[in-house]
């Protein structure tokens, strides 16, 4: 008798009218040994390209395009996305704008890259946008903008669109036109929530009590790179990652949101660091500095504001020409939750 593969797959096709397949025919393709890549290594210029292209969006009225933003489409996925579960996009705002309030199941986060006299408002709560600064927007908090001087603000936003779009959990709600009232003083979550103090008075929770974000919303850069810089007085760069913080959810000393974690580290000049990959794609944003990063044998050549992805599960190693800061994203704090983060580091 025959047994081979090619005949047992010929002996059971007419299962697959039932829909029902075999699972000794697609086992290899579910279950790997190991996770392959589920995007490519892309870099955008911010001078040469992005820039350019954002002030000519700026053509766009606020009103006609609710959010003035240019997605950075990964050529290697088949819907706008920039890894396989997170998106990333530059936003512009110009002064006078007021980009109004709506709300998502889906959390973000916002890089400042130029700009200034401007602010986003979480609940009610102005947060100071300033160059380098984190700002959250924890799932389902309202949330809008405002340009409050002349000139340009452009900052990168952060979603977990493509994830939650695969959960298929998505909702969305508008104020039509309008700005969620103010509820609290300007910059009251840093204040009561990230310097070491919580408030004991119930009528002041944060937003992360239901939506398990942390509630401190701004993370001013000054002070990340303050730290930054005290570790390189203090020790040597980590062969792997340089000087490298965490921000941190103040409450339960978790990642920042439930399903995104993020970095920031610092590469001194000359620093070339050992090849490392981990399960998650990770989307970088340069602050400052210039250099490469070799991703599974591709270089990738970035100067400051310029971002680069490296897919899931891919060799990459950073090489700085000068004194560096990078800041980075991905979908670590889902895979920690669940138990099935890895990484690996070579030589």
């Amino acid at each position: 008798m025959d047994t081979s593969p090619a005949s047992s797959a010929g002996h059971f096709a007419h299962l697959r009218a039932a829909n029902l397949i075999p699972l000794w025919e697609v086992a290899s393709s579910l279950v790997p040994t190991e996770p392959r890549p589920s995007c490519a290594p892309c870099l955008w210029e911010y001078e040469k390209v992005i820039r350019p292209a954002m002030l000519d969006a700026g053509t766009i009225s606020a009103e006609e395009a609710e959010r003035r933003v240019l997605l950075l489409a990964n050529p290697s996925l088949p819907r706008p996305a920039t890894t396989s579960t997170l998106g990333a996009g530059f936003q512009l705002i110009i002064g006078g704008e007021v980009a109004d309030s709506h709300r998502h199941t889906q959390a973000a986060l916002r890089v400042v890259i130029e700009g200034q006299g401007a602010y986003t408002a979480v609940n009610g709560e102005c947060l100071t946008m300033e160059r380098g600064d984190l700002i959250l927007t924890p799932s389902w908090a309202w949330h809008d903008h405002e340009k409050t001087s002349d000139g340009p603000m452009i900052w990168l936003d952060g979603l977990d669109v493509p994830l939650l779009n695969q959960l298929h959990v998505t909702f969305y709600e508008d104020l039509h036109g309008r700005q969620f009232p103010q509820s609290r003083p300007a910059g009251f979550s840093e204040a009561t929530f990230g310097r070491g103090v919580t408030p004991v008075d119930a009528r002041f929770g944060s937003h992360a009590a239901t939506s398990g974000s942390a509630p401190q919303l701004r993370y001013p850069y000054g002070n990340a790179r303050t730290a930054l810089s005290m570790m390189e007085s203090a020790a040597g760069p980590d062969p792997t990652d340089g000087y490298k913080l965490r921000y941190s959810n103040t409450m339960t000393g978790g990642h920042v949101l439930p399903t995104i974690g993020a970095f920031l580290q610092l590469l001194p000049a000359g620093f070339a660091s050992r090849p490392k990959r981990q399960t998650d794609a990770e989307i970088f944003v340069v602050l400052e500095g210039s250099g490469t990063t070799i991703v599974g044998g591709q270089e990738l050549h970035w100067r400051e504001n310029d971002v680069f992805v490296v897919p899931n599960w891919t060799w990459r190693h950073h090489v700085s020409e000068r004194d560096s800061v990078l800041f980075s994203f991905s979908d670590c704090a889902m895979q920690q939750a669940l138990g099935i983060w890895r990484d690996e580091t070579s030589g």
